[in-house]
């Protein structure tokens, strides 16, 4: 017998563990309990099955295994069907996928969910001023979501609340734990050991109403950590290096999963800074092992019944002696340095110490216009207090920031601590602004005044994501991601120039001093002051609750099934862009001030891929209309397509549709007449989202392809009434000269995702499941 085996058979769930061990979620659903039992039992079988050491990635995801006996397991091949334990959205992805849930025609949802309110709350004022104004202006939209919260039986977080991965963290993660999250942040959940996934809303649809939820099958790479954290070098560092390492796509289909003597060094709240920003390098989710760190995070959070019970099923929650991963990267973080990445990708790895030099080198401003710190990324305790203890020092000196600074609390819970304990006084005595704790200036909720669009800029932020123009809508805006407690130091400093670890600076009185590394309590001595109480309880029984959606609102469109597909071959569609380059979800769909239409698909759909570069004349939001040869906007020759009847496709270049979980990426094209997405490869959630919606994701067999292919060409699919898991499709390419070409396309369809195609959407094969059933 295996000696990794050996203790899993010796071990047995006795009668009275089975009494000790109901315990809930959360205290918000004190009826929902953890089923640790049933997370062994299938981790058994499967353990059974393949006759291994397992990871811990493994252990979670297969003990969800809606069949662990027969589902076929395959690392990187294979499709699961999933059960996850709970589902979280917030409030800009929650309007689709709820207006989506009533459109499937079910009246509950099946597992525990949750609406976050955070999305929406433009920074300007600070905080007070910018929720009041927030509230107002979006009352609408939170009055549809807390009234379909209450008529589905789904939580609901009021606006101010926070961060949605911080309350998670807060409130519903925990070890071993699976949960969808529709945004691709939902990592974050890792720092507690749960597998957290991000997703659009068709797949939290599924979840919701009880549906095996689907996923490839995931390999894991395996981050070994030795030494330990010491000085200015702080977790972000960690997935700063990893991210420069792996780069944007590296992570792609795999489960990032930390392990090693170095993982006991990193505080629970640091570890979930390392996994959120995972999704930085199209990983499926991160994870840790549950560890005295979770415990104590646990305990202070009011939640020490749930680590009592995880110390009895720690076994589980820890990986296998002896496992084996798909890649190992090995970092020792005694040696490792304080990072920033950028600009423009959150893969571009500096340490600090260099920056300076080749942001010169480089013709990137080195004045720093703002530091702004805070995020669902870091927005901890720890993360408030390393920073404050950096201004202090300033301070001390008669120093203030020289750049603008903001702060963004993660949390009502981390507001009212931080405010209790100083740390926010101590902040904004160093210059800083204290914002509304939602995501803010993180996702373009910016009323940024100090500078034009068009203006050559540097900010530092310790967010997790810096594409062009997402913080501010201006493309000049150089952004680099970093660490709190840096983003402080160079704020004050105002210069990237700057090396907190061996330059000095001069204070008020003309002398010249060191700021030390930084050093502050990971959780406060006290309890956590909760703050005010802006949760919303579901009713027991929602089936008298009214939603209201007007039929002539600007921000709200209750959703009309997509066609079915006629059985035939796509012909002669025109290409509507062929994208040049780097294509994120924020190209596809951008937000900021587009936010306000998430609910609204017709409105939204006005920005479809206003951000992507056409490779014909190198320009965004400008593509040749084939049937009138006049150059417009991209929305504007989509919809006229629509209206004269034809189908047209988007041809894409490397990790198309990177970035966001946001859906209206798909929705949009498939709303305007698109039917096939081609590119050289697909960021994870995108791809799946396009199958959701109808679309034909599609991949060119051999990459060189993508040249043989120009704008004013004409594409056919053939193959269709043939499509089958595996199966390549081919392209006819029909040049205006009368020549044609053939290349082949491959797809990762499986025979439930051809449904969801052959239906029109996974929606309406949903509700064609359902009509068979009754």
């Amino acid at each position: 017998q295996h000696a990794w085996n050996s203790g899993i058979r010796r071990y047995h769930v006795s009668p009275a563990l089975c009494q000790r061990a109901k315990v809930a979620m959360s205290h918000f659903e004190p009826n929902e309990y953890i089923n640790y039992e049933k997370l062994e039992k299938n981790i058994n079988i499967v353990r059974k099955r393949l006759d291994r050491p397992l990871t811990l990635s493994e252990k979670i995801v297969y003990g969800h295994l809606d069949d662990p006996a027969k589902q076929e397991i395959e690392r990187g091949k294979t499709y699961l069907r999933l059960r996850p334990d709970r589902v979280a959205m917030q409030d800009a992805t929650a309007q689709m996928a709820m207006l989506q849930f009533i459109s499937s025609g079910l009246p509950k949802v099946a597992v525990p969910s949750t609406i976050h309110c955070d999305h929406l709350i433009e920074a300007q004022l600070g905080g007070e001023k910018d929720l009041r104004r927030a509230k107002d202006i979006n009352q609408e939209v939170y009055n549809f979501l807390a009234t379909a919260g209450a008529k589905y039986g789904v939580g609901f977080w009021k606006p101010g609340s926070g961060i949605i991965h911080q309350i998670i963290l807060e409130n519903y993660s925990y070890p071993g734990v699976m949960l969808i999250g529709t945004d691709s942040h939902t990592p974050n959940g890792g720092g507690l050991g749960g597998i957290c996934i991000g997703v659009g809303g068709a797949d939290a649809v599924d979840v919701m109403a009880g549906i095996p939820w689907e996923l490839k099958c995931p390999k894991v790479i395996g981050v070994k950590l030795t030494g330990k954290l010491s000085g200015w070098t702080s977790p972000k560092d960690v997935i700063l290096k990893v991210a420069g390492i792996l780069t944007v796509k590296g992570g792609t289909g795999a489960i990032i999963e930390y392990h090693g003597p170095g993982v006991d060094s990193i505080s629970c709240t640091g570890m979930a800074t390392i996994c959120n920003m995972g999704a930085e390098i199209g990983a499926t989710t991160s994870i840790f092992p549950y560890n005295a760190r979770m415990k104590k995070y646990l305990g202070k959070t009011g939640r020490a019944d749930i680590a009592a019970l995880a110390d009895e099923f720690k076994q589980h929650l820890v990986p296998d002696s002896g496992c084996q991963y798909d890649q190992v990267i090995e970092i020792n973080l005694s040696e490792l340095k304080p990072h920033i990445n950028g600009p423009f990708t959150p893969d571009l790895a500096h340490r600090v110490s260099d920056i300076g030099a080749v942001a010169e080198k480089e013709g990137w401003p080195v004045d720093i216009r703002v530091g702004l710190i805070g995020s669902c990324t870091n927005s901890s305790y720890e993360d408030m207090g390393r920073s404050a203890a950096v201004a202090k020092q300033a301070l001390a000196h008669g120093l203030k920031c020289k750049s603008k600074f903001t702060i963004t609390p993660g949390s009502e819970q981390i507001r009212a601590t931080i405010e209790r304990d100083g740390y926010a006084e101590v902040l904004r005595e160093v210059g800083g602004l204290v914002l509304a704790n939602a995501c803010g200036p993180c996702i373009g909720q910016w009323d940024r005044k100090d500078i034009k669009k068009g203006e050559k800029n540097t900010i530092v932020t310790s967010y997790n994501r810096n594409f062009t123009g997402r913080n501010d809508a201006n493309p000049e805006t150089h952004a680099f991601v970093t660490s709190p407690e840096i983003v402080t130091a160079l704020s004050i400093a105002g210069t990237l120039k700057f090396n907190p670890e061996t330059d000095y600076l001069t204070g008020a009185d003309g002398k010249k001093f060191k700021l030390e590394a930084p050093d502050a309590d990971e959780l406060p001595k006290l309890e956590f002051d909760p703050g005010q109480d802006t949760y919303q309880y579901p009713p027991k029984d929602g089936s008298g609750q009214h939603v209201d959606v007007s039929p002539t609102s600007q921000r709200l469109q209750l959703l009309e099934p997509f066609d079915k597909w006629d059985g035939k071959d796509l012909e002669d569609m025109l290409i509507l862009i062929k994208v040049k380059g780097k294509c994120t979800t924020d190209h596809i769909s951008a937000a900021g001030p587009w936010l306000k239409f998430r609910g609204h698909l017709d409105n939204i759909s006005n920005n479809l891929l206003i951000g992507a570069v056409n490779i014909e004349n190198g320009k965004a939001n400008s593509v040749r209309n084939a049937l009138t040869q006049e150059f417009g906007p991209v929305p504007d020759t989509a919809r006229y397509y629509k209206k004269m009847g034809v189908k047209w496709a988007v041809i894409g270049d490397e990790n198309y549709g990177e970035g966001s979980s946001r859906e209206h990426a798909a929705l949009e094209p498939r709303h305007l007449g698109g039917r096939v997405i081609i590119t050289k490869s697909f960021a994870r959630i995108h791809e799946t989202n396009l199958k959701k919606q109808g679309l034909l994701p599609l991949t060119f067999a051999d990459p060189a392809d993508y040249n043989k292919i120009h704008p004013v060409d004409k594409l056919s699919i053939v193959g269709l009434k043939d499509f089958a898991p595996g199966k390549p499709l081919k392209c006819i390419i029909k040049h205006p000269n009368g020549s044609q070409e053939t290349i082949m396309l491959n797809h990762t369809f499986n025979e439930s995702q051809i449904e969801w195609f052959q239906a029109g959407s996974a929606l309406n094969r949903m509700k064609e499941l359902q009509q068979k059933s009754s």
